[in-house]
């Protein structure tokens, strides 16, 4: 092979390895930007796992969260207009060792489901994760090795001010977004979505089997016994183990359940079932509830009074935070428990807030932006905006956060490029 080709091959090479080093860090950034306290749920389950759970408190782990997003999305970016190329490249390399060892551990040992690396808008096994490190890892040396190769768009002069306008810029989504509700919902209880419809299974799809493996001893003896092979009394239950043995269909949701705290009765269907307006206040830890806005709790409660609306709070809490909240904070409404992922999986709030009619999910308020006593000045809540469905167009939403992103960066780059021209420089440094 004559050597231009070659040299031409190799270029070509390092920068496909670029692109999907970079696109893969711009997305897995920012989605989790847009829920960093999925990131913050996550890095949570990652140190239980680890026997580590509550070694941080929760602010330190949601600065981590923040601080993972905003890395991934920036080394996305400089690799994407090689910005420090060596530097870049050599982090990039860094990072993916590290994470490529982390996940390989999470395959072979399964201590949490998913590893989180796409947030939830693309949820892959542990295994699948490892896969794809792999791949991203071979990129990142390629791109280290070779980061000379790699073309650049615009000079060193321009290069840091990129850098630190990106950097301010996932910082803001990312903060944004805890202050309130992601801008984008990838989770299944998104505005819109009819419950019980999400829980059903379609007519003929076949259902995921799995089997069960009980470890039982006696005598000293331990082994292994299916179900059907379950031995008699004297064998004495020591742990268990469930996997999946045949793929099937998996609702989008398998997991709500509602409660009532003090009778134990099931609400699921009753609340589901409601043809009317019903609201559901979700407090997954009572203890780390902010309560600074508990006075429009109680006036969206008030107003349900008063009008025959039902309401509702599910929570994951004991019976003593329970009392301690109701004391406290003068609440006169039912309790229900509900379990605390499904809670934290609703609302990126605590507490939030959630309307549903007929089943359906019609709205969700972080608890800084509650309906105020303004927003319910009619008894009748269908007259109401806030009685009303409202979808997010996602790709809108999309739209406008690229913009927003790429239209000051684009001005930067073609100030940069006027003033190159008006300076007499024609190429890049």
């Amino acid at each position: 092979m004559e050597p231009k080709v070659k040299a031409r091959l190799g270029r070509v090479a390092v920068n496909v390895c670029r692109l999907l080093l970079a696109v893969t860090f711009i997305f897995s950034g920012f989605v989790k930007a847009v829920d960093p306290m999925g990131s913050f749920f996550k890095i949570s389950d990652y140190l239980a796992a680890f026997g580590m759970g509550g070694i941080l408190p929760d602010f330190a782990l949601t600065i981590v969260a923040i601080a993972l997003s905003s890395l991934e999305f920036i080394l996305g970016v400089n690799i994407l207009l090689a910005i420090r190329r060596r530097i870049t490249t050599i982090i990039t390399f860094i990072f993916m060792v590290v994470m490529t060892t982390l996940t390989l551990y999470l395959a072979v040992e399964n201590p949490v489901p998913d590893c989180g690396c796409f947030g939830d808008a693309l949820l892959l096994t542990n295994w699948q994760t490892f896969a794809k490190n792999v791949v991203l890892l071979a990129a990142a040396t390629i791109a280290m090795l070779h980061y000379d190769k790699m073309f650049r768009v615009m000079t060193w002069r321009v290069q840091w001010i990129v850098t630190t306008y990106s950097l301010c810029f996932i910082i803001a989504m990312s903060v944004y977004c805890l202050n309130n509700l992601p801008i984008l919902d990838f989770r299944p209880y998104r505005v819109g979505v009819n419950i019980p419809e999400a829980m059903s299974v379609p007519d003929g799809a076949e259902l995921p089997q799995y089997e069960t493996t009980f470890i039982l001893e006696k005598d000293g003896e331990r082994r292994e016994f299916t179900l059907d092979e379950y031995p008699d009394s004297t064998w004495h239950f020591v742990d268990s183990r469930t996997e999946l043995v045949k793929e099937g269909y998996v609702p989008p949701i398998t997991d709500f359940s509602v409660t009532d705290y003090e009778t134990g009765e099931d609400l699921t269907g009753r609340i589901l079932s409601d043809t009317g307006y019903t609201f559901l206040l979700l407090i997954y830890d009572i203890s780390k509830a902010d309560d600074t806005n508990i006075d429009r709790v109680n006036d969206v409660y008030d107003y349900c009074k008063d009008n025959g609306y039902p309401f509702y709070c599910l929570t994951a809490s004991s019976g003593e935070y329970i009392e301690y909240w109701r004391d406290y904070m003068g609440a006169d409404y039912d309790f229900c428990m509900t379990d605390a992922t499904t809670l934290k999986t609703i609302i990126r709030s605590n507490p939030g807030l959630m309307l549903i009619k007929d089943g359906t999910i019609i709205a969700k308020w972080h608890h800084k932006h509650l309906p105020t006593e303004y927003d319910l000045g009619n008894p009748d809540l269908s007259l109401l905006p806030i009685g009303q469905l409202e979808m997010r167009d996602d790709a809108m939403t999309m739209l406008w956060v690229v913009m927003l992103y790429l239209i000051p960066l684009t001005l930067i780059i073609g100030i940069e490029s006027i003033w190159l021209r008006a300076n007499g420089i024609r190429q890049l440094d």
